[in-house]
């Protein structure tokens, strides 16, 4: 692995890291309205970076392979669907808007299942910005390093909010500052091993290369519609993240055409 996509895959940890330190630099409360916004803002760079660096793509090396463009990308994104739902359900965590914890019984700290509810998020982006930098190693034409690292920018860019929207409440948990900065990072780490992971995988099977963008798609908008949209609208002020999802979606759109 060159050093340029090593560097690629740590990208969105950096973010996810940075916006963790904000903990020692904000408030002990993020603003409700804020944090709805960041919220709104990751959804629309999720929906965007699934269908624009992950789902066309897929159809795309379907079609070059005189494959049906169609099944490729609809088996992926069912089985990645189905693959978040499998470890949303027997993965116990704890959502910071909610008071009772998902998946299997378990004596975990409250603390240890918030920062899982999040790891689970962060699962899907890492396998995006892996099989992306696979499809750039395999030398697929519809695949290149400037749009591999348009993805790993943008969801650095909604992983900077989601680090400060997981360190600051664990404050509240009665925790430092450091610790809460230390969960916060360690929530993304899933991020570079997912996506190592996955160049790994891609690289011994490489017509599975269109399944996995699909793949990752799937559980990026299992994440969207299962976590992020329906806390980001709960409560007031839900017209704040529907801007978010506005903004994230148009900015994420830009990077993928413009560096794509």
């Amino acid at each position: 692995m060159n050093r340029m996509i090593l560097a690629g895959i740590l990208i969105p940890f950096a973010g996810t890291t940075l916006g963790s330190a904000m903990v020692f630099f904000m408030r002990k409360e993020m603003n409700e309205k804020v944090q709805k916004l960041l919220l709104g803002f990751a959804s629309g760079v999720m929906i965007a970076a699934s269908v624009w660096s992950l789902l066309i793509p897929a159809i795309e090396m379907a079609e070059q392979e005189k494959t049906i463009a169609w099944i490729p990308a609809s088996v992926g994104f069912l089985l990645g669907m189905g693959f978040l739902l499998l470890l949303d359900t027997i993965t116990p965590h704890l959502h910071f808007t909610e008071d009772e914890p998902e998946g299997i019984p378990s004596h975990l700290k409250k603390t240890t299942m918030l920062v899982l509810a999040v790891t689970l998020h962060n699962i899907p982006e890492g396998m995006a910005v892996g099989v992306t930098f696979a499809g750039v190693l395999t030398e697929n034409t519809t695949m290149s390093m400037t749009g591999a690292f348009a993805l790993a920018i943008g969801i650095a860019i909604q992983n900077f909010p989601e680090g400060a929207i997981i360190s600051m409440p664990l404050q509240s948990q009665e925790i430092s500052k450091t610790r809460a900065f230390v969960y916060g990072t360690l929530s993304g780490i899933v991020e570079p091993v997912g996506a190592f992971l996955t160049i790994l995988l891609t690289g011994l099977v490489v017509p599975l290369l269109p399944y996995l963008l699909s793949f990752a798609a799937g559980a990026m908008i299992y994440v969207v519609v299962e976590e992020l949209i329906p806390e980001a609208q709960s409560g007031e002020h839900s017209n704040i993240s529907t801007i978010g999802v506005a903004a994230g979606f148009v900015l994420m759109m830009i990077l993928d055409v413009a560096l794509g």
